[in-house]
This record gives C-alpha cells, structure tokens and sequence, in this order.
C-alpha cells in the first residue's frame, strides 16, 4: 500500500500509489502519524472512499460553474441559484479552493450574512451552496461536506393575518383599470402572480364557471416573458369562478379584448412583474396599505374558503398545494379551533361531579363538624 521513510531532517515521509497508479506523498514529525494517515488512505480505497488529494484544488467558482451547467432546474430556479451566488456565495468564498473549505469558514461566512440578511435568505444561501460542496463530495473532489453541521440563524415564522376586504376595496380603488379584474381574480382564486398573468382566454370558461391552470408566465432577467409549467405538478387544476369575478373579468373583456392573454401592460405587451410591481406598490401605499404583497391576495382567499367550513384537502387543491402538510404549515391558525369542543366534551362528564362538590359535599363536610 505504501512506505515511510525518515528523512535527514528528522521528518517521516509516507508514500503510496492511489488507484491510478499516481504517487503521493506528505511529511510527519512522527511515525505514528505517518502510519496512521496511510492506513486511513488505505481504509479508504478498500471502502471506495479514495479522494485525490489534487482533487480538490479547484475553486468553488470554478466548480460552481460546472455544477450549474449540469443542474436541471426550472428557469425560475436558475435564476434564484445565479443571484445568490452573484451576491452572497462568491464574492466571500468563491476564490477558496474547494479542500481548503472548512466548517469553521462556512459558520463564519453565515455569521456575516446574518449581520445584514434575513434568516431565511441566509438559509437559501447555505441550502445552495451546501448542495454544491455535496456534488463535490459525490464528484469526490472533496472528502465531506464542510457545510454539514452549521448552525444557522432562527427563522421565525410568520403567521399568516389576512388583509379584510376594506382593504381589498381601498387597493382596487387605487390600481389601473385595466389591472382591477387581476386583483379581483387573485383575491377570488387564489391563483399565483405568474399563473394570472400567464392566463389566456382559451383557459377560461365563463359558463362553466372555471379556469383551467396549468402554466404560469415566467419572467427571467435578460429575456422575453415565456411559458413554463406551473410551480409543481399538483399545481395543474381546475378553480371554480364565483360570480363576482365572473364579473369583473366580462367588464374587464369589454374594456381590453383579446384572443390570447387575458392581463397585458398598457402598451398590450405581457405583463413582468417588476413593472407591475411598482404600479401595485403605488396603489397599495395611496390605499395606505404600505407593506402589502400582491401574494396577500392568495392568502386572503383562503381565508375565505377556511372561514365557510372548506376542509384541509379542499383548501390545498384550490391553491395548488404539494400536500395538506403544507396547507396546514400555512393556515392551520385559521382554522376554528377545538378549544369549546373539548369543554363542553369534559363538561358533559364531569359536570355532575362538580355540582357534587359544590353541594353535597359541603354539606357533608359540615355534618361532620358538627358530630365532633
């Protein structure tokens, strides 16, 4: 496998050939050390382990590079992976070689992002390049995944609070006209932002009162808006329409006919959501409704649907959820809870008892006394 030889110097030199024949070398101050490195790298290439210690010489820039061209990822998905490489990965890290990473630097690195970022931006940030020092480890390049074991900043979960429907008045009586019947829609759907502006006539079907989704608008920097599939499959589905935003979408058709998208910009071009952005960011803040997302619509219908009794598995189909699970992560605070069940469960038992102790017993115990 290999052998140690002492070297003028005092040092001991450990030498073996890897799988591929090629020669390695280092240098220990003792012997035990030398030895017990080799019988590791032994230990390794009998289990299947073996790293080449000029594996990983590459740096993470260099290596991210060829990850992402190997990935299979939506164009959304790219275009979040590139960006928070761009501004939060490389620039501290990107120039360190991939077996020079320590966990010691990765908990640094979320150390400094956390001084400026919110928890859960930090948390992309480590999920991404977690999975790239994985593809290395499995490429071997490197022999573990330095960013296994960090401990990263507390995400606290928000918990969903409705805007009311004076609030949804005050927006519409701000927005464009001809963005009135999207927010109507959103609000009466639940659709997500891209899966209404990706909406074409054809999906529509006023009489049937339903709209079929099964795509969405994507909107990537540095090119045209496209088509994709929607965020997952059970995203595909049929919505039922209500009558008020049957409504709104027959006035709105009126006022801007089409035989394609439905939502278009005031020069008739698909919608991007940072130019809309800015239009609902100015109705919002002369609402005086300042913080509100567009998303809160989506959370505003199924609010709705809670609050008249829809079930979990309803709930999660209308909104397109992978799982009920996620639904209830989502809304389980919305839902009625069981508190005056449960008392009025425990009450139907125990109620005799306690009139038993509020009466009888008394009355016993005095009895008692006066017999002493």
């Amino acid at each position: 496998m290999g052998s140690i030889a002492r070297r003028p110097n005092g040092q001991w030199r450990a030498r073996y050939r890897d799988p591929a024949g090629r020669e390695h070398s280092r240098h220990f101050a003792r012997k035990a050390d030398a030895q017990r490195w080799l019988d590791e790298t032994q230990a390794a290439t009998l289990t299947g382990r073996y790293v080449d210690p000029r594996a990983g010489r590459v740096t993470l820039r260099d290596y991210a590079e060829e990850w992402k061209s190997r990935q299979v990822h939506r164009p959304t998905t790219v275009d979040q992976v590139e960006g928070v490489l761009t501004r939060h990965v490389l620039p501290h890290l990107g120039q360190r070689r991939l077996d020079s990473l320590l966990p010691s630097d990765i908990q640094k690195w979320v150390r400094r992002l956390s001084e400026t970022l919110a928890p859960s931006t930090v948390g992309v940030a480590h999920r991404i390049l977690s999975g790239i020092l994985k593809s290395a480890v499995a490429d071997r390049r490197i022999v573990s995944n330095p960013c296994t074991g960090t401990k990263l900043p507390k995400v606290t979960r928000r918990k969903i609070q409705p805007i009311s429907t004076a609030h949804l008045s005050a927006i519409l009586d701000n927005i464009p006209a001809r963005h009135r019947a999207l927010v109507v829609m959103a609000a009466g759907t639940g659709l997500r932002q891209g899966e209404l502006f990706g909406l074409t006539i054809d999906r529509l079907n006023l009489d049937e009162r339903a709209v079929v989704v099964d795509r969405q608008l994507i909107n990537v920097q540095g090119q045209a808006p496209f088509f994709a599939p929607p965020k997952s499959a059970a995203s595909v589905r049929i919505v039922p329409l209500p009558d008020s935003v049957i409504g709104a979408l027959r006035t709105h058709l009126r006022q801007f006919p089409t035989d394609d998208l439905v939502f278009r910009n005031a020069h008739g071009h698909p919608l991007r959501r940072s130019a809309f952005w800015t239009e609902w960011r100015r109705a919002t803040r002369q609402a005086g409704l300042p913080d509100i997302r567009f998303h809160e619509l989506r959370h505003y219908y199924a609010s709705l649907l809670i609050r008249h009794g829809e079930s979990v598995k309803t709930v999660q189909a209308r909104l397109g959820h992978a799982s009920a699970s996620e639904t209830l992560d989502t809304y389980s605070h919305l839902w009625p809870d069981s508190d005056e069940r449960t008392r009025d469960a425990v009450d139907l038992l125990l109620q005799p008892l306690a009139d038993y102790l509020r009466t009888a017993a008394p009355a016993a115990w005095e009895n008692r006394r006066s017999e002493d």
